[in-house]
C-alpha cells in the first residue's frame, strides 16, 4: 500500500470518527458501537446492544447523504453497512437521528456534506434499487395483484422458516410473553372463533385467507364450512395442499379471487378478515364494507382484524422503507375512520379490542426465528431479501412497542329486525383456558 493510500485511509478514519462523535454525542452509549472498515472501534462497551459495521470508507456517505431515514435503511439493505446484534437498536438510532434529533433542512444538509467531505465519494457499485414497481391505476384489481405478489409470493419455503407451523402471518395472542409463537397463534385462531361464536354447520368466509390456517382450524375445531379467498397464487396453492392433507377438502375451500369479485347467493353466517385490511386503500373502504355487508346473512357478524394508523403525534418509524420495499400501495387507516365507514354501511359496532402489545411480541419472535435461519433464508431467496425482512421485522417490533402504529380486532354485527342475536356478555369468549380448544363438531 502506497504512502498516499495509507494517508487517505487515515484521513477517512479520522473523518468518520469525528462525524460519529459529533452526531451521536448525546446518544445512549450502551445502545450502539461502530466498527470501521479497517477494524477501528468506536464507543465499544461490554453492554453494547448492537454494532454497526462500516464496510468501506464511503459507508457513511451512503448512509447519510441525503440525510433521510430511507437512505440509512438502504445503506444496510445493499451492504454498505452491517448490523450485528440487536437490529431493533438500529431503528432506535434512526428514530433518534431522523425523527427526534437530526434536522433535514438546507443548513443541516450542508453541514453533513462538509463533515463527510474527506470520505471517498465512491464505494462498491450497488446497481439499481431493487424495490417492487407497481403499474396501472392505483387500487385497481390488476395493480393490487402486483402488490400482493411482490410480498406474499416471495417463497412459501422462506415464510416457513420463521412463521409458526400453521403459517399464520398476523398478530398472535399471548397469555404471557414467554409463550411460543405456535401456541400463541393457535390461541389467536381459537379466540377469533370464539368471538365469531362459530357453530357446526355455519358458513364462514375468510377475506384474505393467506395460507389458510384459520379456515382449516375453524373447520377442524368448530365444524364450519369455510371458504377463503386470496389473490396470492403461492398462498392458494399451499393452502389447498394442506387442506387436502388434513382431510378437510369437503369443508374447506380456497379460491384465487379478489374479494370484490366474489359472488355468493347463499350468503355467509360469519365473515372474518385478518391482516388483509391494510391493503384496502382509503378510496376502497366503502367498497370493502359494502361487499362484506352484502355477503353476510342478517344476524351474522364480521370480525375485522387490522393494523391501524395512530392519529396522535406521529413518529414515522420506517414509513418510507415499508411502503417502498415491504407493502407497496398499502395504506393504514385510523380506527375512527374504519368504524365510521362500517357504521355508515349499516354495521353495528359490538366490540373493539387493541392487541398492540401482542404484535410487538409476535414480530420479535418472527425476527429471532428469521435470524436463526439466516443462511437458509439467503439460500432460498437472496441476501437482499433477508436484509429487507430482518429490517422490517425489527422495525415492526419497535413501532408496536411505542404505539406507532397499533392494531385492533373489531366485531361488527348485521342486525336482523333490530336484533343482534348476540348474548349480553362476553363470558363465552373466556369460558375455558385459552389454548384448550373446544371441538364443538364432536
Amino acid at each position: 500500500m502506497s504512502t498516499s493510500t495509507i494517508a487517505a485511509h487515515q484521513v477517512a478514519r479520522h473523518c468518520a470518527v469525528q462525524f460519529l462523535s459529533d452526531i451521536l454525542k448525546d446518544y445512549s452509549p450502551q445502545d450502539l458501537a461502530v466498527r470501521l472498515w479497517d477494524g477501528t472501534q468506536w464507543n465499544f462497551t461490554c453492554a453494547t446492544r448492537c454494532t454497526i459495521v462500516l464496510r468501506h470508507p464511503a459507508s457513511l456517505r451512503r448512509m447519510f447523504l441525503p440525510p433521510k431515514m430511507l437512505t440509512a435503511c438502504e445503506a444496510y439493505l445493499y451492504g454498505d453497512i452491517d448490523v450485528e446484534g440487536d437490529v431493533e437498536a438500529y431503528w432506535g438510532l434512526l428514530e433518534y437521528l431522523f425523527v427526534k434529533g437530526l434536522p433535514a433542512g438546507r443548513l443541516e444538509r450542508k453541514r453533513i456534506h462538509s463533515e463527510l467531505a474527506d470520505l471517498p465519494e465512491q464505494g462498491p457499485k450497488r446497481g439499481e434499487r431493487q424495490a417492487p414497481r407497481m403499474t396501472g391505476e392505483f387500487a385497481s384489481l390488476s395493480r393490487d395483484r402486483q402488490a400482493i405478489r411482490a410480498h406474499y409470493d416471495v417463497s412459501n419455503e422462506f415464510y416457513q422458516l420463521w412463521l409458526d407451523q400453521r403459517m399464520i402471518y398476523s398478530c398472535a395472542y399471548f397469555t404471557h410473553p414467554g409463550q411460543s409463537i405456535d401456541q400463541a397463534q393457535e390461541q389467536k385462531l381459537d379466540y377469533i372463533c370464539r368471538k365469531l361464536r362459530l357453530k357446526p354447520g355455519e358458513r364462514l368466509l375468510d377475506i384474505g385467507c393467506g395460507w389458510g390456517g384459520l379456515i382449516r382450524f375453524a373447520a377442524e375445531h368448530y365444524g364450519v364450512t369455510a371458504l377463503g379467498v386470496t389473490i396470492s397464487a403461492a398462498q392458494a396453492q399451499w393452502a389447498r395442499e394442506h387442506i387436502h392433507q388434513a382431510g378437510l377438502a369437503s369443508r374447506c375451500h380456497v379460491e384465487l379471487c379478489d374479494y370484490r369479485q366474489l359472488q355468493d347467493r347463499e350468503g355467509f353466517d360469519k365473515i372474518v378478515s385478518v391482516g388483509m385490511f391494510e391493503h384496502v386503500t382509503e378510496a376502497m373502504l366503502s367498497t370493502y364494507f359494502e361487499q362484506a355487508w352484502n355477503l353476510l346473512k342478517p344476524g351474522g357478524v364480521f370480525l375485522n382484524h387490522a393494523i391501524s394508523k395512530h392519529v396522535g403525534p406521529v413518529l414515522p418509524v420506517g414509513t418510507p422503507f415499508v411502503y417502498l420495499y415491504i407493502f407497496p400501495d398499502s395504506e393504514l387507516q385510523p380506527i375512527n375512520a374504519t368504524l365510521r365507514v362500517a357504521e355508515t354501511t349499516g354495521f353495528e359496532v359490538r366490540d373493539v379490542e387493541c392487541l398492540r402489545e401482542h404484535y410487538e411480541l409476535t414480530t420479535r419472535q418472527w425476527l429471532r426465528r428469521l435470524e436463526a435461519k439466516q443462511q437458509e433464508a439467503r439460500a432460498i431467496t437472496s441476501d437482499l431479501t433477508y436484509r429487507i425482512y430482518r429490517l422490517y421485522l425489527a422495525m415492526s417490533a419497535r413501532a408496536f412497542r411505542i404505539g406507532q402504529p397499533t392494531i385492533y380486532q373489531t366485531l361488527l354485527s348485521k342486525p336482523h329486525e333490530g336484533r343482534s342475536g348476540l348474548p349480553l356478555t362476553r363470558t363465552d369468549w373466556y369460558a375455558s383456558p385459552p389454548g384448550q380448544f373446544r371441538d364443538e363438531a364432536a
